[in-house]
């Protein structure tokens, strides 16, 4: 079985280092209700072609032919017999940053609907991204409001339009993927909350490091095919993984001791609201899920507690000590001092 897709893309088995930002990406597909990832960094540290790398990965879809809200056919099984299918690469938007609402949410043509035309709205980026992932590079630069109808829409499912008392509502349930440069500025923490994971990328400083990533790199581009024949097997083993972690995740559990113990490590550290206490709870079973297991393990709670809860800690100008360490002492002491 081939899954060579993109000749352009590169392959997300060959990507060297950046093992936080692929976990947490990996996470979101097998459990898109993790609530989608920020990704903060140095700017040309990969996070473009890890996310077009991913969606590469993933298999295929069915939806209803020329359907414009990718509707799966066998989620309308009482009209089945007259749509014809078809299958698609999964969806990968990328919303550029001067997007209008309009071109992000649809809009709807009074004139048509006045003319008794059928044609009476025009779907958005939204729209293309249902049961796929929405990118948005440089999120930190977005309109506040337009990240808000982004993460309203990822966390409800649903687009609704607006206009003159008409309402049209579709179906956008997608994986929402921010990236950014911290240096050109933060999302507020109101906003930043409601992403489920948040992953930090540094420049790789090892110098044989970088020299062999940039040989990997300029040989891709002189031949992709070789080069995806080359990870076909690793690819492969990835894709099958998660596809088997979606079908596990639903039979992981965890224990009301492990339960208890990320509500303490939220408490302590004084995150507000619950929404840490679910995601850490989702990515820890997720990540159980991904290596095949059926129970939670502490491993699987010590890798994933720190991206679902550093953006959600309150932020001390005049502290030191980095988030990523305050959670991993507050994990230490509730899990290792036994």
């Amino acid at each position: 079985m081939s899954i060579l897709k993109n000749l352009n893309s590169f392959p997300f088995a060959a990507i060297i280092g950046q093992d936080e930002m692929k976990l947490a990406l990996q996470l979101n597909v097998i459990d898109p209700r993790i609530g989608g990832v920020m990704i903060m960094g140095d700017r040309g540290t990969g996070k473009s072609t890890t996310i077009r790398a991913l969606a590469d990965l993933l298999p295929d879809i069915n939806i209803i032919k020329n359907d414009p809200f990718n509707t799966d056919p066998f989620a309308v099984r009482e009209f089945a017999t007259e749509y014809e299918a078809e299958k698609i690469k999964i969806p990968m938007v990328e919303l550029p940053l001067g997007a209008t609402e309009d071109r992000v949410c649809g809009t709807i043509n009074l004139k048509e609907i006045l003319s008794g035309g059928i044609n009476s709205f025009e779907p958005g980026l939204l729209a293309r991204a249902n049961r796929g992932l929405l990118y948005v590079d440089e999120i930190n630069l977005l309109d506040d409001h337009l990240v808000d109808v982004l993460l309203d829409s990822a966390a409800s499912g649903w687009n609704t339009v607006e206009r003159e008392g008409i309402s049209i509502k579709h179906p956008a349930r997608f994986i929402l993927i921010g990236s950014g440069n911290p240096e050109e500025g933060e999302l507020r923490p109101q906003l930043l909350d409601r992403f489920g994971m948040h992953a930090e990328i540094s420049t790789i400083r090892e110098p044989n490091l970088r020299v062999k990533i940039v040989d990997e790199r300029i040989s891709f581009d002189k031949t992709p095919e070789v080069w995806f024949k080359k990870y076909e097997a690793e690819q492969l083993l990835i894709q099958e993984k998660i596809e088997a972690a979606q079908k596990l995740l639903d039979h992981v559990t965890i224990s009301d001791a492990f339960k208890f113990k990320i509500s303490q490590i939220c408490s302590e550290l004084e995150v507000e609201g619950l929404r840490g206490d679910l995601v850490a709870t989702r990515a820890a079973k997720a990540l159980a899920a991904f290596d095949g297991r059926m129970e939670v393990s502490i491993e699987d709670i010590r890798r994933t507690i720190v991206l679902c809860l550093r953006h959600r800690l309150r932020r001390d100008p005049m502290e030191s000590i980095n988030s990523g360490n305050k959670i991993e002492a507050a994990f230490n002491t509730f899990f290792l001092k036994d």
